[in-house]
Order: structure tokens, then sequence, then C-alpha cells
């Protein structure tokens, strides 16, 4: 069966409907107690490239689950009254992210533009993370 909607247009209408910050923008947020960066990532990116410091770590595949008051995965930081600011690398898989989540109900959600890669071209600060060990 052949695709009918591919990525391209699935990443257009996300980003026709989503608020996007640019880098410079997200860097000057960094602190502030109102926003949360979350970051989509898999744990091995994490490891190689480090993370915005501070930033809660929600695998892309368990976003549904954790943001869901219902679900029995669900994480009450997705609860709390804040600005979230979802990236990945290179701000595909956040933009996605940041449409579901719109979708299901966050009411102040935004994606990095550029993702984990803009944010270090812009000098943004970086938190190194240690491999985990067995």
């Amino acid at each position: 069966m052949p695709i009918t909607k591919g990525y391209k247009a699935l990443l257009a209408e996300a980003n026709a409907a989503i608020t996007a910050v640019e880098p410079a923008a997200a860097i000057a947020r960094q602190n502030d107690a109102a926003t949360v960066f979350v970051d989509l990532r898999d744990p091995r990116e994490l490891e190689r490239e480090g993370k915005i410091p501070g930033a809660f770590h929600c695998p892309r595949g368990m976003l549904e689950f954790w943001i869901d008051p219902e679900s029995p995965y669900h994480k009450p930081i997705f609860a709390e009254p804040k600005r979230f600011v979802f990236y990945c690398a290179s701000g595909w898989r956040s933009a996605l992210a940041t449409k579901t989540a719109q979708d299901m109900g966050l009411d102040d959600v935004a994606h990095l533009t550029g993702g984990f890669s803009a944010w270090k071209a812009a000098s943004g600060p970086v938190e190194t993370i240690a491999p985990k060990t067995k």
C-alpha cells in the first residue's frame, strides 16, 4: 500500500499549527522557572551530545503516555502550569511532538526551531550526560 501522506506533509501541517521558539529566545528562557525544556531524543543521543541544562527527558515514544493523566505512565510534570518547549536533534520530532501535545490539550507548548543542533550553534549551554553503567 503506498504512503498517502509523507513526513514532509506531516511536518508542514505541524509547523503551520504550532509555535516555534528561535534558539536565541530559548536561550533567554533557559533559567525561567515557568519554562520546561523537554528533550525528546533517544538516551544514546543525550549521552553522545549532552542536553540543555535542567531539561526534562521524555523519549518521543513515551510522550502521549506521559502527558495523559489517565495513563498509568503519566508524569506529573505535564500537569504543571508551565510552558513546555520540546526539542530533538534538528526540530522534526519536536515539531510533530508539539502538535501532538497541543492536540492532547497542553495549553502552552512550543518547539525549538532547529533543535539541539541550533541551540549549540547559538552557543546555548550544554550539560554533559554520563553514560549509564550496566
